[in-house]
């Protein structure tokens, strides 16, 4: 009888070689002097690019970050001129967050990198395969919203 994979230690494991991986990419984008984003970042620019003018909130839940981690990279990427917070029209209290130009162009170059990252990571694995894994992993990710 074959016993039972390390899940959490394979998780731990894939996550720390992914990030590293990311990483190299983001290096080998700089050196191409691209000035790559991070990896949050690109989620911002990815996210503005399907829903110009989201709120905070709306980002914080769409890359599951908390609201003051968001607040500070949002901050950052407006200092690069990548995108611009303005209070919404509708309610002052809310900030909404605008795709600036610098911010667009940095999309075909961040898109070709995914593309990349993602050959890498679908591999030799079936579409089906890559179904049970995703499925898995939004189980793992849900684990702490039915406090069993």
């Amino acid at each position: 009888m074959s016993s039972r994979p390390r899940l959490i230690f394979l998780l731990n494991s894939a996550q720390r070689r992914l990030q590293h991986y990311i990483a190299a990419e983001q290096e080998r984008a700089a050196r191409a002097g691209t000035g790559a984003p991070s990896p949050a970042q690109s989620g911002v620019l990815f996210v503005l690019a399907r829903e110009d003018g989201a709120t905070m909130g709306q980002l914080s839940q769409a890359l599951d970050l908390a609201p003051s981690a968001m607040s500070g990279l949002v901050q950052r990427m407006e200092a690069q001129g990548w995108v611009a917070r303005r209070a919404s029209a509708t309610d002052a209290r809310t900030q909404q967050v605008w795709l600036q130009p610098p911010g667009r162009a940095l999309l075909p170059g961040l898109n070709k990198a995914l593309a990349r990252i993602n050959e890498r990571l679908f591999g030799a694995f079936t579409p089906a395969e890559l179904h049970t894994v995703a499925r898995w992993l939004e189980h793992v990710q849900n684990l702490g919203d039915d406090h069993d």
